[in-house]
């Protein structure tokens, strides 16, 4: 029986949170402008900083974008509703990590923060009963040390458009899987 009451729990923040589609749209509109950032004829160490500030962006965009897709993100007297941003400020536990990257090598901060940004969609594969989300973190990850280590520093923007296109196929994903779980509930 409590089983049963929490598994409701979760697939009432599925379909009205829509599995976080607008973070993942938002995400994934941020790291093909960040892509275009890595091409310009700055440094590494600035184009980073400029990654940062583009990002902080993300709350807002993921705002504006839920609505327009109408998704909910408070959803009244569901104690699991905050779980789902936690796990989202989670990946600032890595950014010291980031920081000692960003000073000591520049060249691979972007492949840096796109492994930690897959990495944290990890947790959202259970949180919204969804493998997509664990297909594009080990993707992510994975996929960008792969082409970091092929890749010289001035080809570094392959790097976030391979996890722009990552994070725009998983919104696809998300979508069709929302619907056919929102058409039979």
């Amino acid at each position: 029986m409590v089983e049963q009451a929490f598994q409701k729990l979760k697939q009432e923040i599925q379909l009205q949170a829509k599995n976080g589609i607008e973070f993942i749209l938002a995400a994934g509109i941020l790291w093909l402008f960040i892509s275009y950032l890595w091409t310009l004829e700055y440094s590494a160490y600035n184009k980073s900083i400029f990654t940062f500030i583009v990002g902080a962006f993300l709350l807002p965009l993921a705002f504006g974008l839920s609505k327009a897709l109408k998704t909910n993100w408070k959803i009244k007297d569901n104690p699991l509703q905050p779980l789902g941003l936690w796990l989202n400020f989670a990946q600032l536990i890595y950014f010291p990590f980031l920081i000692f990257i960003l000073i000591k090598y520049p060249d691979y901060f972007i492949m840096t923060y796109a492994i930690i940004t897959g990495a944290h969609l990890f947790p959202y594969t259970w949180f919204y009963d969804e493998m997509g989300y664990a297909a594009a973190a080990i993707l992510i990850s994975v996929g960008s040390m792969l082409i970091a280590l092929n890749s010289g520093p001035e080809s570094m923007w392959h790097v976030p458009l391979f996890t722009a296109i990552l994070l725009f196929l998983l919104a696809f994903w998300i979508y069709v899987r929302w619907k056919n779980k929102n058409l039979k509930s």
